[in-house]
């Protein structure tokens, strides 16, 4: 039953609102068919969100559904799947906005294949295959590139043409294969493990042009993936669009958006090099003209001193110095030989004046016995014994006739 309004009985915008949501609710449930464009997941949140959206027409409707249901579908629910959900609408008035809250959501066709390759991709990324630690870096300059890809097509022009354009000299081992259908994975293992035992090829290139999630699901191959993850050659893989992603992209050592882009990336650009090489040198001759200048500069300041500029001034000043040396050391040799001379006479006469010879040079003997025992008292010899008088210049042999007294003085003792 519709409302009934006038420009002079309008309806507020709360009733028009009221009605509406009574309306959407005397929809109930219905079954949807649409494709998922966008999941939002909010933290702490029992709530998931999503974007449903027609499949032809550019219509896209809010869905929603608990987290529960979310986290129990099989495969899990990505973003781009195909679904048929049965949902009820719900109209909320605060903000005028209607959204399909989801009861029971079902994965058919195209979406049910994401699922799955989602589901896959899990796998072999929970193995390591996807690690990117085990990614290879590519050689700079590749002898020989190995390219797998369908005979005379697209993909194969390109990665010829650009990567021949940017270096000539580069060489390829062209392989061809089924790039899709039902032998294409097949075929890409066999060509991959021919090119791994050529110890020629450096680089092994997998191209092929766009084309539906369906033609590109080969690469997604669980064998092929394998394949490559056991391959020792680094392998880049250039496979479809940048949009598309199949799974060859991920264990991939290299992912290229484009066979033209996987030909800029296994090849330098040999106009850039030399430009490079054109820039280090000329960098280089700078570098080797300053340094030269430096060192020549300061080879010229030290040839300027004077020890440089006139050598010999270095040796005249040190034998002027080594005469005054020599000179001095002879005058103050000769000091000192004149002062030794002086003490020589000194002690010698000093030794002299002690010497007994002396003593007896001034009127002084020395009266021995004959057993050669000085005599130096009048009781160690007896009258009539033979003595011996040491004089300066000889020796007097006596006899002894008398003695003095002990009383008398010196002046009267006789011999």
């Amino acid at each position: 039953m519709g409302l009934e309004t006038s420009p002079q009985t309008p309806a507020p915008v709360r009733q028009i609102a009221s009605a509406i949501s009574g309306w959407v609710d005397r929809l109930g449930a219905v079954w949807v068919e649409g494709q998922v464009a966008q999941v939002n997941r909010r933290p702490g949140v029992g709530t998931v969100f999503m974007t449903l959206r027609d499949t032809v027409a550019d219509i896209s409707v809010t869905l929603t559904c608990q987290r529960t249901l979310f986290d129990s579908l099989n495969p899990p629910l990505v973003e781009g799947a195909s679904v048929v959900v049965h949902a009820k609408p719900s109209y909320y008035a605060n903000r005028g906005t209607m959204s399909l809250f989801a009861r029971e959501i079902r994965m058919v066709g195209l979406g049910e294949l994401l699922a799955r390759l989602e589901q896959r991709r899990q796998l072999l990324a929970a193995e390591g295959l996807f690690d990117p630690a085990r990614k290879r870096d590519l050689p700079f300059l590749p002898e020989r590139v190995g390219l797998v890809t369908a005979p005379n097509s697209a993909a194969e022009r390109d990665v010829l043409e650009n990567a021949r354009r940017r270096w000539p000299a580069v060489t390829f081992e062209v392989v061809h294969a089924a790039m899709q259908g039902t032998r294409c994975a097949g075929e890409v293992m066999e060509a991959l493990e021919r090119l791994e035992r050529n110890a020629a090829v450096d680089v092994i290139v997998v191209a092929r042009g766009g084309g539906s999630i369906e033609d590109l699901l080969p690469f997604s191959d669980e064998g092929l993936v394998r394949v490559v993850h056991r391959l020792a050659t680094p392998v880049v893989s250039a496979i479809g669009h940048e949009q598309d992603s199949p799974l060859l992209d991920l264990v991939a050592d290299v992912r290229a958006s484009t066979p033209t882009d996987a030909a800029k990336i296994v090849v330098p650009d040999v106009a850039e090099e030399l430009a490079g090489v054109t820039w280090a040198r000329d960098r280089l001759r700078t570098l080797a003209a300053q340094l030269v200048e430096r060192e020549q500069h300061r080879l010229d300041m030290l040839r300027s001193r004077p020890a440089l500029a006139d050598p010999r001034s270095l040796v005249d000043d040190r034998l002027d110095e080594l005469d005054r040396l020599r000179e001095r050391a002879r005058r103050s040799l000769g000091h000192r030989l004149d002062r030794a001379a002086d003490e020589i006479d000194h002690v010698r006469s000093r030794a002299r004046a002690l010497s007994p010879l002396q003593t007896l040079r001034r009127g002084y003997a020395v009266l021995q016995r004959d057993d050669g025992h000085v005599v130096t008292s009048i009781t160690e010899v007896e009258r009539g014994a033979a003595v011996s008088i040491r004089v300066a210049d000889g020796r007097i042999d006596a006899t002894t006739t008398t003695d003095s007294s002990p009383d008398s003085s010196p002046d009267e003792e006789q011999p």
